[in-house]
């Protein structure tokens, strides 16, 4: 099992084989340490922070798919459902995958995974309207790039909705 330690020196995405079976299923595990400045007056993590910490992992998944190739993609919703407080130390994986891909939109789901609890902590999702780059008028997925995001979430065997 992965332990606080074995992960904390890793910067690149974490191994297959270092994934907890909770986040298996999930094209890129974003790491991300704690910092004891981010607890809150209850002594655990501030709510807010899942939501800088939701924004990092997505961007390091719309890199992984390309996204950023000339269009911009804007938050439109977002949520947070808060299983289990998380105190400093840990460090959470956060697991990024595309759960809808519509026409303009794509709907990411996140599942926080604490390795000092060895469960998932919390989850998320956020809906994205892809925009050309002028943010003026929404821009579709093309076939290429659907057929490539679909790709990529097939090697974790996930497949998510059209």
């Amino acid at each position: 099992m992965t332990t606080i330690n074995q992960i904390s020196s890793l910067t690149a995405e974490l191994p297959r084989e270092s994934r907890p079976e909770a986040l298996a299923h999930y094209a890129v595990i974003y790491i991300q340490a704690i910092h004891w400045g981010e607890m809150d007056a209850f002594n655990h993590l501030n709510n807010v922070v899942y939501y800088r910490y939701a924004e990092s992992a997505r961007i390091a998944y719309l890199q992984k798919i390309g996204a950023f190739d000339g269009s911009v993609t804007i938050l439109a919703q977002s949520s947070c459902q808060y299983l289990r407080p998380v105190v400093y130390p840990d460090i959470l994986l956060i697991g990024v995958r595309c759960q809808r891909l519509g026409n303009t939109s794509i709907v990411i789901e996140y599942s926080y995974y604490s390795l000092a609890q060895q469960a998932v902590v919390a989850t998320a999702d956020a809906v994205l309207v892809r925009f050309a780059s002028d943010g003026k008028q929404k821009m579709p997925w093309t076939t290429v790039e659907r057929e490539q995001l679909f790709a990529l979430e097939a090697e974790f065997g996930h497949t998510p909705e059209s």
